[in-house]
């Protein structure tokens, strides 16, 4: 039973919905942050780049309080205003590439997390855990949801489609061309509908979001820990999400490039393929995988097509069928010698929106000596992983929709 509840967000006027609303901070290059902050005064980029006042870079702990500064400053100014009552937020983003994303902002239980209401199917890092948990301590506040996804419902659609026939209470139009669309939703009949519906579903998925998911449980028990009066009702035991139905997820492939052999040549390297793999040279011909266990691959001016020899390796388990952990056991470990996926600085992710011509340029320019493309993994790979308690390796998924900061806030 999953405790998906309204709250009251802190939100931009309608005039500066627009100018605030930011992508995450990383998703940015130098160039384009400095252009940002330097143009647009309203940004949230001020808000979690405080330094750029001060022209000088802030971290840790001191970078937190001067985020929770700049935020007291923005709502000082009624660039943000508080909701009066609890709601749900209907949020529609149709994106430059013609995708459509209904889906409804609300909080989610930390406590469905630790039960495994909401499931996981990524690894997460301790030290980024540690930060996030720090960070959220001082702020106050989360600002962009964590992306849960849930199974298509008839009757949450047809209460999404009937709220979405009144003007909306955002509309606006990014420099990336995705529109977004809001509408909250406070009506005690709806929100009770809702939340009922909710309710009656025994499992959530994370699909983006899992290091903000944890620290926000993290954050909970430390505060449930120091809190005599803890009850359960309080604002840490909820952290923000964006649901949305299985069928409007994207999912995309991370490719792999990896920057030598290992001290092996060419021809050796193919030799140790083959044990493995049957193996195609078609030249320069784009080949991308079609089939669970098949791979692209690009090596020394051609493309390959590698075809996994079934009887040499053994499934056991969900993750084992994994393309990523295939490739990861066949092929990066035993030959490429890459133990450490989350660190090996010989190893780098593409997303599956850079097509294969990003990954034979990257090659070509020396920059890398191979590159591996891959299929998409499925919403049911995704799920079954995270049914049996399984992890994905990093960079497995690379899931839409990408969400803006800024557009609705939570604090506790």
């Amino acid at each position: 039973m999953a405790k998906i509840l309204p709250f009251k967000a802190v939100r931009p006027t309608r005039d500066k919905v627009s100018l605030i609303a930011a992508r995450s901070y990383d998703s940015y290059s130098i160039e384009q942050r400095e252009a940002r902050l330097r143009d647009n005064p309203f940004s949230f980029l001020h808000i979690v780049n405080p330094g750029y006042k001060y022209q000088k870079v802030i971290s840790g702990k001191e970078r937190y309080s001067l985020v929770r500064n700049r935020y007291q400053e923005f709502k000082e100014d009624k660039y943000f205003v508080k909701d009066e009552q609890p709601s749900y937020y209907i949020y529609r983003i149709v994106n430059r590439d013609g995708n459509v994303f209904n889906g409804i902002v609300a909080s989610a239980s930390t406590q469905d997390y630790e039960d495994n209401v909401i499931k996981k199917h990524e690894e997460t890092l301790q030290y980024k855990e540690e930060i996030f948990v720090e960070y959220l301590q001082t702020v106050g506040f989360n600002a962009e949801p964590v992306l849960l996804t849930y199974p298509d419902n008839p009757d949450l659609a047809a209460i999404i489609k009937k709220v979405m026939t009144a003007r909306p209470e955002y509309e606006f139009t990014t420099t990336y061309r995705d529109t977004h669309y809001l509408w909250p939703v406070s009506s005690t009949e709806i929100v009770d509908k809702i939340q009922t519906i909710f309710e009656a579903m025994e499992a959530l998925y994370i699909a983006d979001g899992h290091h903000r998911c944890s620290s926000s449980y993290l954050l909970a028990k430390k505060s449930k820990e120091t809190n005599p009066n803890h009850t359960g009702a309080e604002s840490y035991n909820q952290f923000m999400s964006y649901l949305i139905p299985e069928s409007d997820l994207k999912i995309f492939e991370f490719n792999r490039l990896v920057k030598d052999l290992n001290g092996l040549s060419k021809e050796e390297f193919l030799i140790k393929l083959d044990a493995m793999y049957r193996i195609e040279n078609r030249g320069l011909e784009y080949y991308k995988p079609s089939k669970k266990h098949h791979f692209s691959m690009y090596l020394d001016g051609s493309f390959y097509s590698l075809y996994l020899r079934k009887d040499t390796y053994e499934i056991n388990n969900a993750l084992d069928s994994l393309d990523t952990q295939v490739l990861f056991k066949t092929i990066l470990e035993p030959i490429l010698g890459i133990k450490d996926v989350r660190n090996d600085k010989r190893i780098y992710y593409a997303d599956g929106k850079n097509d294969l011509a990003f990954i034979k340029t990257e090659v070509d320019k020396k920059e890398f000596s191979v590159g591996f493309g891959l299929l998409p993994v499925d919403i049911e790979e995704m799920k079954l992983i995270a049914d049996e308690n399984l992890k994905m390796p990093p960079k497995s998924t690379y899931i839409e929709p990408k969400l803006r900061s800024g557009v609705t806030i939570y604090e506790f």
